[in-house]
Formats: structure tokens, C-alpha cells, sequence
């Protein structure tokens, strides 16, 4: 393979960092990004998503033909970034590291991912490499639940297989199974009053919540699946009997059906304790993403493997308990993994990537892509 054009890999992932892309503010990434996939011959679609969850862009979708006589395989990565991220920057470190100035996120989170895209297209273009039809699709609102993905139009995807660059990690790895998320609401409502007055008459809100979440088991419940109450808000004042509390929370298991089973188990804890202590309880929950799980000896992991053989790229399958849009692909009939796309300390502000990761998994999409595989 042409050794890559390392000082454009790093110009194309310096631009796409410094590029503020909060999820449902993604409009600046998409225009970038459109501009680079229309020059190098890509078909172009943007859908009306950003409509209608409320964001100011939509999912980009692009087509590049290659030879029929092979299939198509679809790439994807999200344009969306976390918080903090305003006036995020790049730092290139002697050692090969690059950091953000600590202070925001570096945003590689999938920004590396897109690219390495960006990038093993440009090159096999220069190259005039030979390679099969080339679907990519850069998605809105990962990071709330794959919002974006959940609502694209997947009757114009023409690939059956696909690879996903959203995994943090050693390059090589990729992740075949993912779970089941939902998240949770419930609300006690008991009764107010002075806290020194009629407090015989009062029922407080947030004693009764916090007797149902000391019987709840929450972190790993067992190999599949984890339970976390993220928020809880209640209470006007410290001399006045609290008659609401607002428990958040979630759940996510590689079994779809025993994500349900647990919050059964949540809702029975609470209904038993609100009922004993004369409150009253209202619940509300939301799928967020379902489970998947490719088979190993699918294609689609076996040609992942022959790669990473023919670069001498150490690879690892794995599960994970986070989600991605591969959750949502999966659901359309396309089998995919999830790639570690050189994105370490996700989620933070120590967030970082290396220049030889960027490198390795650049490499790796474009034997993907090449289809000789």
C-alpha cells in the first residue's frame, strides 16, 4: 500500500476538531464534510432529520460506484461531539500524542473515525486504487442515544455488511455485540407540610425514594446486564416535607428481553415501598437502543480479521455496553462491527488519539474498501 499522506490525515483531523459539532449542532461539520465527498465523485443525500428532532442538520448520506462485480459496504461514524467542546483544539505532541489543551474535550470521538474515511478515500481517488461501491453514512445526535441513525432512511442503503468507526481502544479491536438500553423515570408523590407542623399528616417524597434505591441493585446485576439511578431531584426548602421526588435512571443488558424484566423489578421495589408509606408513584420509560449481536463467523467479522492479518494489526473481538448506530444498521437487516477508530478517554477532557492510530486505522478502511479481501 502507498504510504498514506500522513500531513493531510492530520490537516483533515486538526479541521474536523476544531469545528464546533454539539449533537443537534452538527451543520458546520455536514457543510465541511459535503464540500470534501462532493470532489472526490460521491452522490450526496442529506435527509430532514435534524427537523425533526430538533437540530439544525441532517444525516449525511453518500454513494461512490466501484466495481458491481463486488458488494457494497457502508461506513459509518457521528458527526456529534459531547461537552465541553467550544473552542476545542488539536495538540500535536513530540511523542505522536495529540490532546486537547485539557481544558475541553479533543472531540475524536467519532471525529477520527470520519477521518480515516475521509482520508482511504482521498487516498485510493489518488491512487486510482480499484475498490468496491462505497456507502458512507456521518450521522447526527449519536451521543443522544443514536437519535440520528434511529431515524434515517434505510431503504436507499444497498450494502448488506457494514463497519462502524466508534469504538475506544487499540486499533485492531471491534466490538460484535452491544446491549439493550432504556432509560427510566419514575415519580413519587407524597404529601407536604411544615416540617414542624402536622408533620404526622406529611408523607415525604424523598424518604419513601430513597428506602425503594437502597433495596435496588445497581452497577453489574450479573454478566449481561447494569442498572444506574443518574439523577435524582426533589424537595422546596429544607423546613418543608418534600411531596415529590423525580428518580432518572437506566438500564442496558445484552438481553433484550431481561432489560424489560429488570425494570419490572425497579417498578415492583417502588410500587411496594410507595404503597407502604401512603405515596403514590407515576412511571415512564424509553427504549433507547436494542440489542445486536453478529455472528462471529460472519463475513463481515472475517474479512475484518484477514485485514488486520495482512497490515500485522493485533486483532481483538469484544462486546461492549455502550451503544452506537451500529445498534440502530442492526435492526434494518445489515450486519456490522464496531471499530476501535483510535479515540481513547472518551467523554473527557483527557480525551486523546495518537498520529500511528490514526494512521493504522486509516489503513484499515481502505483494505475494507479495496475489496480484495
Amino acid at each position: 500500500m502507498k504510504i498514506l499522506n500522513k500531513e493531510r490525515l492530520l490537516e483533515t483531523f486538526s479541521d474536523l476538531v476544531s469545528i464546533y459539532s454539539p449533537s443537534l449542532s452538527e451543520r458546520l461539520v455536514c457543510d465541511y464534510l459535503s464540500s470534501k465527498l462532493s470532489e472526490l465523485g460521491f452522490i450526496l443525500h442529506e435527509d430532514l432529520v435534524g427537523e425533526k428532532i430538533g437540530g439544525n442538520s441532517g444525516n449525511l448520506y453518500g454513494f461512490l460506484p466501484g466495481d458491481e462485480s463486488l458488494e457494497p459496504l457502508l461506513f459509518c461514524a457521528h458527526m456529534d461531539t459531547v461537552e465541553p467542546a467550544r473552542g476545542k483544539k488539536a495538540i500535536f505532541h513530540d511523542d505522536g500524542s495529540i490532546t486537547s489543551n485539557g481544558e475541553t474535550i479533543l472531540g475524536c470521538d467519532a471525529l477520527s473515525g470520519v477521518t480515516a474515511i475521509i482520508e482511504a478515500i482521498k487516498t485510493m481517488k489518488e491512487e486510482n486504487i480499484h475498490h468496491r461501491p462505497i456507502e458512507i453514512l456521518f450521522c447526527v445526535a449519536e451521543e443522544i442515544y443514536g437519535l440520528g441513525s434511529k431515524f434515517f432512511d434505510y431503504s436507499i442503503i444497498k450494502s448488506k455488511e457494514s463497519y462502524t468507526l466508534d469504538l475506544s481502544g487499540n486499533v485492531g479491536s471491534a466490538a460484535y455485540k452491544a446491549p439493550s438500553l432504556l432509560t427510566f423515570d419514575i415519580i413519587i408523590k407524597g404529601k407536604s407540610a411544615h416540617s414542624n407542623f402536622k408533620c404526622k399528616e406529611s408523607v415525604n417524597a424523598i424518604i419513601v425514594a430513597a428506602k425503594a434505591l437502597a433495596q435496588i441493585k445497581t452497577g453489574k446485576i450479573n454478566e449481561n446486564s447494569t442498572c444506574n439511578i443518574g439523577l435524582i431531584q426533589g424537595g422546596r426548602a429544607p423546613n418543608i416535607v418534600p411531596d415529590l421526588c423525580a428518580v432518572k435512571g437506566e438500564l442496558r443488558s445484552y438481553s433484550h428481553n431481561e432489560t424489560f424484566k429488570l425494570l419490572n423489578e425497579v417498578i415492583d421495589i417502588f410500587s411496594r415501598i410507595t404503597e407502604e408509606h401512603g405515596a403514590k408513584m407515576e412511571v415512564t420509560h424509553e427504549l433507547r437502543i436494542e440489542a445486536y449481536e453478529t455472528p462471529l463467523n460472519h463475513s463481515v467479522v472475517k474479512r475484518f480479521q484477514n485485514v488486520c492479518e495482512k497490515l500485522d494489526i493485533p486483532c481483538k473481538l469484544c462486546s461492549t455496553l455502550g451503544g452506537s448506530d451500529n445498534n440502530n444498521i442492526e435492526q434494518h437487516g445489515i450486519n456490522g462491527l464496531v471499530l476501535a477508530a483510535a479515540m481513547n478517554g472518551c467523554h473527557s477532557c483527557e480525551e486523546c488519539t495518537s498520529v500511528s492510530e490514526l494512521e493504522n486505522i486509516t489503513k484499515i478502511v481502505i483494505e475494507l474498501m479495496k475489496g480484495e479481501i
